[in-house]
């Protein structure tokens, strides 16, 4: 019998299939052959039994070193399924007590086991290396190896030390696998782990099903979500977020919404997280509501869709959470909300951690984000990343391949970016660049007297998301590349160097919006986001007549987002409407009963069928956190001291403050304005509100001078300013 037909014999009677998938066999017997091996392939594409397979023909035992519990239960149990004898595979973790450890190793000296999953923490253990010694091992299997790497999403320092714990074992050949792996990441792992001559295995990152969108997070992205999973008639989903109290808070909402839906995150107790993921396995529950550490190694075929409500840290890890979805080749809808203010807060995260930490993490953000803006095809972005090119401009399924679009012929701005970098001699990132050409004096624009340079402001009239589609097409093009070892300064290649001397066009995708003709604003600056723009506009002129009777600005009486929202529910109740965002009791009692009597004579007059079916109900959020907040203020404790007790940023706590001033509840906090706000200052801050058309903080900066006044202190008089006249 051929080693082929051996192959092909035990995987149907261990697995029951005829035949391998892509470069499954070619990775079985280079490890046979005793060779290292590196394995990039996508989630569902079969990683596992690389390593299931040989363990079961070879000799000896195989050491799997993967990350997770849950992950090594999950194969523990599946293989056990495929042979007689329970002791074929076993792990080693903190989940056992000495007894069972002791069982464990008693089975693999007696040569029961085949696979044998220890976590890195595991591995580190002298007692486990100095077992291990005394153990034929077949081949190490590094499970997730992404996390070898610092460049990786999901980093984890224990792995660094799993090449010395192998050779202090004995050498064996080694396999590295992960599904998401850029090349960086690549070169990392191999490095680390001795194995730079491994052979190495690359499957497409192409997942053709699956449908990838991105769409905007407004304050209305739980209605938006649970519409969404509404009209998935009950299949299964898995929600990430980054916080563990965002998971519970969201998981709440979904259930008294009547959608099935359970939480899952490291903070929650074993033996609950573990029925969780059993329930969501079984069908039980609709949708897992889950931080990242939830679905590595779960074999779940028919996830229908993946959204994530918080955008990721990296693409590395979107990929694979997104990889989740339709395993077998079917539906799978892949949906991130984004908000340029969760890169903001993302990044605040950083700022106690090491210097080149630091860098890292911001420029595998910056990859995010350029991922969440571009109009470019979502797929041939994602596999560009990953080195891989994908020929098509228009994949057909994604967002931005559904959507309008211009080409525009942008070599000469192109020529500007490319002449910018090299008079930089490639020192800078892309932001940098773009703010120097559109003439922005950023502080590291003045401390280099960048300003000064011929190109500066010759892109003035460009905006900042077309300068970085331009950067990224050209990426795309191989006439930029970015480097990784000096975290993201833009390089100019040989082929970008020919460019700039003999330019040719050059075209970027630029998506057409309806306003595009008359040339106005495009984007969500222009309309409103109400459903009836006749009630939004009736609503307008009573909030401008109510303004003049009380004299006070019409923004302090109810908010624009408050009117869009009456304009799309059509609150006709005292209770309807205090479920209107930025409207709480007080404002309710006070303005409310006029605006009521104005919609329910519209609604009646029109026949409106109102979306009361389609109301998201809202739970108690934060509701201890907000009155503890109130009677802080109360007895007049500082608000940076409040903040910092809270655990918050000071912006953060401002947010919580013009919430609970927006809704109608009164909060004096002169007090503090009086200790960092300067009385001539505030006077000329307060006294531009009362004449401003709106409220928006950065009309206000314009207005007042960015030079002149500190948004801090702008905000805060804005909230004293609806706290006298609104409340």
């Amino acid at each position: 019998m051929t080693r082929h037909e051996e192959l092909i014999a035990a995987l149907q009677h261990y697995f029951g299939f005829d035949a391998f998938k892509g470069t499954q066999e070619a990775i079985i017997n280079s490890v046979m052959d005793g060779k290292d091996s590196f394995v990039l392939m996508p989630t569902g594409g079969g990683k596992s039994l690389c390593y299931q397979l040989p363990s079961l023909l070879m000799d000896g035992v195989a050491i799997v070193i993967s990350p997770l519990i849950a992950l090594m239960k999950n194969q523990v149990d599946a293989m056990r399924n495929y042979s007689d004898e329970d002791g074929i595979a076993h792990f080693i973790n903190s989940s056992l007590s000495r007894p069972e450890i002791a069982a464990v190793k008693e089975d693999v000296l007696k040569g029961k086991t085949k696979l044998l999953y220890l976590a890195p923490e595991s591995l580190n253990k002298a007692e486990n290396v100095d077992f291990l010694k005394g153990v034929k091992i077949s081949f190490y299997a590094v499970d997730e190896a992404h996390c070898i790497s610092e460049w990786g999403h999901d980093f984890r320092p224990e792995y660094r030390n799993i090449q010395s714990m192998t050779e202090r074992i004995g050498r064996a050949p080694i396999m590295a696998l992960t599904a998401t792996a850029t090349p960086k990441v690549q070169h990392d792992i191999q490095k680390n782990l001795g194995m730079l001559e491994a052979e190495v295995f690359k499957s497409s990152f192409n997942r053709p099903n699956l449908y990838y969108e991105v769409r905007p997070k407004t304050e209305d992205v739980d209605k938006d979500l649970i519409r969404f999973i509404r009209n998935t008639e009950g299949k299964s989903g898995i929600i990430y977020c980054l916080a563990r109290k965002t998971v519970e808070e969201l998981a709440e909402t979904l259930r008294v919404n009547n959608i099935s839906a359970l939480p899952y995150h490291a903070g929650m107790d074993a033996a609950t997280r573990t029925a969780n993921q059993d329930a969501f396995l079984m069908e039980k529950v609709q949708v897992i509501v889950a931080t990242i550490a939830f679905g590595m190694g779960i074999d779940k075929p028919d996830v229908r869709f993946v959204i994530h409500y918080d955008i990721p840290k990296s693409l590395e890890g979107y990929y694979q959470e997104t990889g989740r979805a339709g395993r077998d080749g079917g539906e799978g809808n892949c949906i991130c909300f984004y908000s340029p203010k969760d890169i903001e807060r993302l990044r605040k995260f950083q700022r106690d951690k090491p210097v080149a930490e630091q860098e890292i993490s911001n420029q595998l953000l910056f990859e995010t984000q350029s991922y969440a803006e571009s109009s470019i095809c979502r797929r041939k972005l994602l596999l560009h990343y990953f080195g891989e090119e994908y020929e098509c401009d228009n994949c057909g399924n994604c967002d931005n391949c559904k959507k309008t679009y211009r080409l525009v012929n942008e070599s000469e701005v192109l020529c500007l970016i490319i002449e910018t970098v090299l008079q930089l001699n490639e020192k800078f990132k892309s932001e940098h660049i773009i703010n120097i050409l559109r003439g922005v004096k950023t502080a590291a624009i003045n401390s280099y007297h960048h300003d000064e340079l011929e190109n500066f402001g010759s892109a003035e009239d460009e905006d900042d998301s077309t300068m970085q589609a331009i950067i990224r097409q050209a990426m795309i093009a191989g006439l930029i590349k970015k480097d990784i070892e000096s975290y993201g300064d833009l390089k100019i290649t040989p082929e970008g160097r020919k460019f700039v001397k003999h330019p040719t066009n050059f075209e970027v995708p630029l998506e057409i919006h309806d306003e595009d003709e008359d040339n106005s604003i495009v984007g969500n600056m222009t309309g409103s986001a109400a459903a009836d723009e006749v009630m939004f506009s009736i609503l307008k002129d009573m909030r401008k007549k109510l303004s003049k009777q009380l004299g006070v600005p019409p923004f302090v009486i109810f908010q624009d987002p408050s009117l869009e929202a009456m304009a799309t529910s059509y609150p006709i109740t005292m209770e309807e409407l205090q479920n209107i965002p930025g409207v709480g009791a007080g404002k309710a009692k006070r303005y409310g009963e006029e605006f009521l009597r104005v919609i329910k004579e519209y609604v009646e007059e029109n026949d409106i069928i109102r979306p009361e079916d389609l109301r998201v109900r809202t739970v108690a959020k934060d509701s201890t956190r907000k009155i503890s907040i109130i009677q802080a203020i109360d007895r007049r404790v500082a608000l940076d001291d409040l903040a910092e007790s809270k655990g918050m940023s000071m912006e953060e706590m401002l947010e919580e403050i013009e919430a609970i001033v927006y809704s109608g509840t009164r909060l004096n906090i002169n007090y503090f304005i009086e200790e960092v706000v300067d009385p001539d200052e505030e006077e000329e801050i307060y006294d531009y509100f009362k004449h401003a058309e709106s409220d928006n903080i950065h009309q206000a900066m314009e207005h007042l001078g960015y030079d002149d006044f500190d948004e801090l202190h702008v905000r805060l008089v804005r909230i004293k300013f609806h706290n006298d006249l609104g409340n």
